[in-house]
């Protein structure tokens, strides 16, 4: 293809998809949110009015299941699916691989008249087995052992997936061993929910609420990520391979200017991301914001706030949705944390809180934050549950693509701190010091001009550093990874807090029971609570490295790479919590371990492959044709130029070579394996880059085999 050709070809776009135009949203019949859902109110319309209330009371309460209802729910739900044209039904779950797995069944079956009978009954709905035994189980199961069952969740509501050819039922279900341990991400976040809910309720009853039956932990996650046109995708191996540029110069225009940020979104784009939001408002996901993200061609997409369980279910199925709706554009989504160097990565925020069921947040600090005594505990909870965690915390969110994400552009530090804000520090630090402190009355920024309205101003502003950071009534963790599943670090989030609230309500009850008033029983525990845990609250630039030495200094841990952050997965501490709140037993820990070390390894190992092979085959031929030209022009001095830039790279590619050989790394132990990569490997591939890179600001661009970043970036 002639030069640039394919720079046109990649910025023409015409509407294509469904042309959904703008329809009149007054009108009930085009509010399409949850209608492809088997929901509640499609439960009522179609379930007998006692299996409804019996099911509606079950989910509410977090009791155990009535399988004798099982047959009357399966019956509804397969003639709502038949009704909608699905042939098939799948048990839908999340295996350790952090994406969902499905095996579809059909709905239809022979009668042996040579006619076929739809089929599904409560034994299918509750309970599948679809084997799955390839998927990694960190040694809780053998590939030999091919037992697996999948387990109907009736607290995340049963969907239809379309496709022009057909539909398909989807059950959300949970993933166990023959055994009965868990083999997925469910199981544990559901078990953590529980555990956080009997510990809160506990101390709710010590603040004088005994009406509320059950406390829900709640998410929110904004997804970043990037849309690039297909065709630079599929011009780029490293991109199919591994998700991310292995190689790729420096722009001479990046982000530098702010001006993607919040821009006018590119037609193209919201074309695609107004049909992803109807899908997936059709399958009852509540997405809230869409918006330019800081480098060019990132994105942002967030829900509003639903329970964990449903959030890291939807969110799943958000990310699937974007990817698939994408290519209807002629473009690609990237998930990945790091797929550009030099310009921001994506993170996905999970905005994190706890609710009760009669509708009350307990991490509103109200008007008056000092004098809210309940919001202070929980509070002080949190604030005591990250700091004896911390490793764990950061351990829940290692990846190999955060290793080239955290603590650069925009991405917070590998160090756990907590950032609270002006006001609530303000009221802690009083706590401490034993006063009783006061919250600074509401005051409004003046805007300098009668026109504009005064706007009420916050008690203290964000810190966009900051990886765990109170705002305003929850706490945003912000280093989560943009393609990673919301369930391990939310299941670490409930287990820890619960543990922590146990832990002061304990506290408070002893001095209760002396006959202590409540607020003077709570004040010194929250005093010591705080004093004993406010290493871990920081207020400043969480980027500078004064605060890296700071953070040294206080204790804090700093795991820069997966490898340094997994072993905090099989401390005493956290085999302690996990046990203790019945989450994840040690072996299931130990899985998990096993399978994000190897996870590791096996990414590292591919990304590695696929940079030496287009190194040898792609760039360096390349380097090597333009020498030749150079030479046939007689171009003499800026071929002494470029020849050891050859050398350079040709070097690097053998140092890389030699590093991947199997004979050179060490396989009897997975640790070891993992760090002989970062600490051999992951240079020789940095080498290979910088020659690489070096090589495309000079090689004629005709010859240059890789689209550029300033192609793929800014061509929309």
């Amino acid at each position: 293809m002639p030069i640039r050709q394919q720079n046109v070809h990649a910025a023409k776009w015409s509407a294509n998809g469904d042309g959904m135009g703008a329809p009149d949203l007054t009108v009930s019949d085009n509010q399409i949110f949850g209608e492809n859902v088997f929901s509640s109110a499609v439960q009522r319309q179609r379930l007998p009015r006692d299996v409804y209330r019996k099911l509606s009371l079950t989910l509410a309460r977090g009791e155990a299941l009535d399988t004798s209802l099982a047959d009357s729910v399966a019956l509804a739900m397969k003639e709502w699916a038949l009704e909608k044209g699905a042939t098939h039904f799948t048990h839908v779950f999340q295996p350790l691989t952090g994406l969902t797995a499905e095996k579809h069944d059909s709905f239809y079956a022979p009668t042996g008249e040579g006619t076929a009978l739809a089929e599904f009954g409560g034994k299918e709905l509750i309970q599948g087995e679809p084997d799955a035994s390839s998927f990694p189980t960190g040694g809780v199961r053998a590939t030999f052992e091919a037992r697996g069952y999948t387990a109907w969740d009736p607290t995340s509501p049963a969907f239809m997936m379309e496709n022009p050819n057909g539909a398909l039922l989807c059950i959300p279900t949970a993933f166990a061993s023959w055994t009965g341990e868990a083999l997925d991400n469910k199981i544990p976040l559901l078990r953590s929910m529980d555990a956080l809910s009997k510990s809160a309720i506990r101390a709710l009853k010590l603040f004088g609420n005994p009406t509320a039956a059950r406390v829900f932990t709640t998410v929110g996650p904004e997804q970043e990520y990037f849309l690039i046109d297909e065709q630079y995708y599929f011009e780029r191996l490293d991109l199919v391979t591994t998700g991310r540029t292995l190689f790729g110069a420096k722009p001479p225009k990046g982000h530098e200017l702010d001006d993607h940020y919040f821009g006018s979104i590119p037609e193209r784009v919201l074309a695609c991301m107004l049909e992803t939001e109807r899908e997936l408002a059709r399958l009852g996901v509540p997405i809230k914001t869409r918006h330019n993200e800081v480098a060019p061609a990132q994105y942002e997409v967030a829900p509003i706030f639903e329970n964990s369980n449903t959030g890291a279910d939807h969110q799943q199925l958000t990310m699937q949705m974007m990817q698939n709706v994408a290519r209807r554009y002629g473009l690609v989504c990237l998930l990945h944390e790091k797929p550009f160097a030099g310009v921001n990565g994506s993170g996905k925020h999970c905005n994190w809180s706890m609710g009760t069921d009669e509708g009350e947040n307990l991490l509103d600090p109200g008007d008056t934050p000092h004098e809210n005594l309940q919001f202070l505990f929980f509070c002080a909870a949190v604030i005591a549950a990250v700091n004896k965690h911390q490793g764990l915390l950061r351990a829940s969110i290692a990846y190999l693509g955060q290793d080239v994400r955290l603590g650069a552009n925009e991405a917070p530090p590998a160090i756990i701190s907590i950032f609270l804000g002006a006001e609530l520090e303000k009221v802690f630090n009083a706590i401490e010091q034993g006063e009783v402190g006061e919250s600074t009355p509401e005051s409004f920024l003046g805007l300098g001009t009668p026109v504009l309205p005064p706007l009420p101003m916050h008690g203290g502003d964000r810190n966009r550093t900051s990886p765990f950071a109170f705002t305003g009534n929850k706490f945003e963790f912000r280093a989560l990874g943009s393609s990673q599943s919301l369930s391990l670090p939310n299941t670490v989030l409930n287990t820890i807090v619960a543990e922590s609230i146990d832990y002061l309500a304990e506290e408070l009850e002893d001095a209760l029971e002396a006959g202590t008033a409540l607020e003077d029983a709570l004040r010194p525990i929250l005093q010591r609570s705080y004093a004993a845990n406010k290493q871990i609250v920081f207020a400043g630039d969480n980027y500078s490295p004064d605060w890296h030495a700071e953070a040294e200094s206080r204790g804090l841990l700093n795991l820069l790479t997966t490898p340094d952050a997994l072993p905090y997965l099989l401390t005493d501490d956290t085999k302690t919590v996990f046990s203790n709140y019945g989450v994840l037993s040690q072996r299931e820990l130990e899985s998990r371990y096993e399978v994000l070390l190897e996870q590791y390894v096996t990414r590292l190992n591919i990304e590695a492959e696929t940079a030496s092979a287009m190194a040898k085959t792609m760039l360096l031929p390349a380097a090597v044709r333009h020498l030749t030209m150079l030479k046939a022009a007689e171009l003499g001095d800026l071929a002494a130029d470029v020849e050891p830039m050859i050398g350079q790279l040709a070097t690097a590619i053998k140092g890389l070579v030699s590093a991947n050989l199997e004979e050179n790394q060490p396989h009897d132990d997975m640790m070891k394996h993992a760090r002989y990569l970062r600490e051999t490997v992951v240079p020789a591939m940095d080498a290979v880059r910088v020659a690489a890179d070096a090589l495309e600001n000079v090689v004629a661009d005709d010859l240059w085999p890789l689209p550029k970043y300033s192609e793929i970036l800014f061509i929309k």
